[in-house]
């Protein structure tokens, strides 16, 4: 059984498949506690949740029609036996994406016979957690999955670029991200220019800019 805080089809806000319809699948509970955190309701050890299992998220997926499926939290991989469900969506014909926090070690689910696909974060200094983040990940990571660097300051930039220089040694796509509200794109796409960062691209949170940025369930 799984602490599901709410599902919900929306379009994906960010990553990859941007702008596409999917089922979320939001779980409560992380073990990081980031300080521009837009998720804390569903963090606390108080949070509201419903126990869910493998066959009635299953339902509730193939009801909804849609294909693309994201388990975001929170951190879904702090989830009991979460590689049940991840088989079993992906079983019944889903392309399954992880958003997960960058601190928990990923071999175990890169290495599935249904493989899922990741939106990782990395988290730099504005977040508070960056020493909690788990570099042996970037090496498992593929041209279908993503690194999202979410940038609250000159500083995360700079920092981003190193990480990005160091690590990421795939051909994984990477999202350079504004915190909401700290940092103006524009700023990053002239940090981006300034240092030919042609491998990353700025991504915006979409779900933000179409509701209320504090709207559960898009």
């Amino acid at each position: 059984m799984y602490q599901v805080a709410e599902s919900f089809v929306s379009i994906n806000g960010e990553g990859a498949h941007a702008g596409e319809l999917a089922a979320f699948i939001r779980f409560k509970g992380c073990n990081l506690r980031c300080s521009y955190c837009d998720t804390s309701w569903a963090n606390s050890p108080d949070a509201a949740y419903e126990l869910k299992s493998t066959a009635q998220l299953c339902g509730w997926v193939r009801d909804t029609g849609v294909k693309n499926v994201t388990l975001t939290g929170g951190e879904p991989l702090l989830q009991k036996n979460i590689e049940e469900l991840i088989d079993a969506l992906i079983a019944q014909g889903n392309r399954i994406e992880i958003e997960t926090n960058g601190s928990i070690a990923l071999s175990k689910f890169a290495e599935m016979r249904r493989r899922p696909v990741f939106t990782m974060d990395y988290k730099l200094p504005s977040s508070g957690m960056e020493s909690a983040m788990n570099t042996d990940n970037f090496r498992l990571l593929n041209s279908h999955d993503s690194v999202k660097f979410v940038v609250g300051s000159k500083d995360d930039l700079k920092r981003a670029r190193e990480i990005i220089e160091k690590y990421i040694k795939t051909d994984c796509h990477i999202f350079l991200s504004p915190v909401f509200g700290q940092i103006e794109p524009a700023e990053i796409v002239e940090y981006m220019a300034e240092n030919n960062m042609t491998e990353a691209r700025l991504q915006l949170q979409l779900h933000k800019f179409i509701w209320d940025p504090n709207e559960r369930g898009v």
